[in-house]
C-alpha cells in the first residue's frame, strides 16, 4: 500500500457572534483538515490545531516525503518530516503540520486492519470518558456576570461533572465572577479556571490566593507558555493545581515541563503536539512523572474524534482500585462544522461521552458537507 495524494481542506465558518478569551477574539471559526488517499482506496482523515493557513501550506511542503509512503510506517514517516525542517521547526505550525498527518496515517492504519486506533495502540483502558464543558468567552456587550452564569447553569443542567471558566482579563474582576460561578454551580460540579496566558506571575498568584478557598480543579495557562519559572513562581505560592501545555509540541518540548515538574495537568493538543504517535509517548512520559493528562481539544470532530481514541488508551496514573481517570475537554461554543461534517456527531449524554469504536478514528466525513464549507 502507498500514498498516493495529501490534500489540505480549509474550512472556515463566520459565527453569528464573536467571542474573545484574555488575548484574542474569533469572529470565524476554521479549521485545516487533511485527507490522505492511498493506492488500495483507503482514505485517511486527520486535522491540524492552529491557523489554517499555513498549516496546509506546511503539508504542501512535506509531500515530497509522503507521496508512494508506505502508510502504516507512519513512526519512520513522523521521523522523516520532523529530521526535514528540524533545525526551524522544532515547535509551532510545522509540528501542527505533522500532527494531522500522523492522525490521518492512524485512521488509514486502523482502516486497514479493520480495527479502532485504541485497539492498535494497545486495547483501551476505558471506553467512555466523562466530559467537562468548555464555553465561558465574553461577548462585545453585556454583563459577564449576568450571561456566563446563565451559560453555566445551563452545562450543569445537561449533566456535566465540571466546566471550565474563561479568566485572565482584571484580577478582581476575574475573581467575582468565579465566586458567582461558584455559587451557581454549586459544590458538587468541579469548576477550572482558563486564564489563556492573559496574566504574569505577580496577577496569577494574587488571583489563586483570592480563589483557593473555592476548590477549583485547576488554573490553567496562568502565564504565558514560555514562561516556565512564572509556572514554578505559582505553584509553590497558590494552593491549586496548574495546568498547561496546549501551546507545547513533542515530546522534547514536554521534557523540560515533566523535568521541573511546573506543571500538575499537561493538556497537549493531539492535533497539534505531534499526533497520536507523539502524543502517547508524551503520555507515557508523563505517566512517569506521576503528572496527569488531559488533553486539549478545540477543533473539528476529527480533532474531537483523534483526542478521545488516545484517551482511551492513557495509562492508569497510579493504577489502583479507583484509579483517577482522565477527562474529556468538550468544547461548547459555537462551532458551525465542528459536528456538521460528520455523519455520526460525537455527542455527550449527562456528561458522558462514549469512545467510537468503529475502524480508526471511528467516525465517517460527510463530504457534501466538508464541500459547504471549504475556502
Amino acid at each position: 500500500m502507498k500514498v498516493t495524494d495529501i490534500t489540505v481542506h480549509i474550512l472556515q465558518a463566520p459565527l453569528s457572534e464573536p467571542f474573545h478569551w484574555a488575548i484574542g477574539e474569533a469572529t470565524a471559526r476554521a479549521s485545516a483538515i487533511v485527507e490522505i488517499t492511498t493506492d488500495t482506496g483507503l482514505v485517511g482523515w486527520g486535522e491540524c490545531f492552529g491557523p489554517a493557513g499555513p498549516a496546509a501550506a506546511m503539508i504542501e511542503a512535506y509531500k515530497p516525503w509522503l507521496i508512494d509512503a508506505d502508510p502504516l510506517a507512519s513512526e519512520k514517516i513522523w521521523q522523516d518530516l520532523y529530521a526535514a525542517f528540524r533545525d526551524q521547526g522544532q515547535k509551532g505550525v510545522p509540528i501542527c503540520a505533522i500532527s494531522g498527518i500522523d492522525i490521518a496515517l492512524w485512521d488509514i492504519r486502523g482502516k486497514h486492519f479493520d480495527a479502532p486506533i485504541h485497539q492498535l495502540m494497545g486495547g483501551p483502558l476505558r471506553r467512555e470518558v466523562k466530559a467537562y464543558a468548555t464555553g465561558t468567552y465574553r461577548k462585545r456587550s453585556g454583563d459577564p456576570l449576568e450571561y456566563i452564569c446563565d451559560e453555566v447553569a445551563g452545562y450543569a443542567a445537561e449533566g456535566f461533572s465540571a466546566v471550565k471558566l474563561k479568566i485572565g482579563f482584571e484580577v478582581r474582576e476575574d475573581a467575582a465572577l468565579i465566586r458567582a460561578v461558584r455559587k451557581v454551580i454549586g459544590t458538587d460540579i468541579g469548576l477550572m479556571l482558563d486564564a489563556n496566558h492573559g496574566y504574569d506571575a505577580v496577577d496569577a498568584i494574587k488571583l489563586g490566593k483570592m480563589v483557593q478557598d473555592l476548590d477549583i480543579g485547576w488554573f490553567e495557562e496562568p502565564v504565558a507558555p514560555e514562561d516556565l519559572d512564572g509556572y514554578c513562581a505559582i505553584k509553590a505560592a497558590i494552593d491549586i493545581p496548574l495546568a498547561g501545555g496546549e501551546c507545547e509540541y513533542t515530546r522534547f518540548g514536554f521534557r523540560e515541563i515533566l523535568r521541573r515538574r511546573a506543571i500538575d495537568y499537561l493538556q497537549p493538543d493531539t492535533a497539534a503536539a505531534g499526533g497520536l504517535s507523539e502524543c502517547k509517548k508524551i503520555a507515557d512520559m508523563a505517566n512517569a512523572f506521576g503528572v496527569r493528562y488531559v488533553p486539549h481539544v478545540w477543533g473539528s470532530g476529527i480533532g474531537l474524534a483523534a483526542a478521545l481514541q488516545l484517551l482511551a488508551v492513557l495509562p492508569h496514573n497510579p493504577p489502583g482500585r479507583r484509579p483517577w481517570e482522565p477527562l474529556l475537554e468538550f468544547d461548547r461554543s459555537e462551532h458551525p462544522f465542528r459536528q456538521a461534517i460528520m455523519r455520526d456527531p460525537i455527542e455527550h449524554s449527562g456528561g458522558i461521552v462514549r469512545i467510537p469504536d468503529g475502524p480508526g478514528l471511528g467516525i465517517e466525513i460527510d463530504r457534501n458537507a466538508l464541500e459547504n464549507f471549504k475556502i
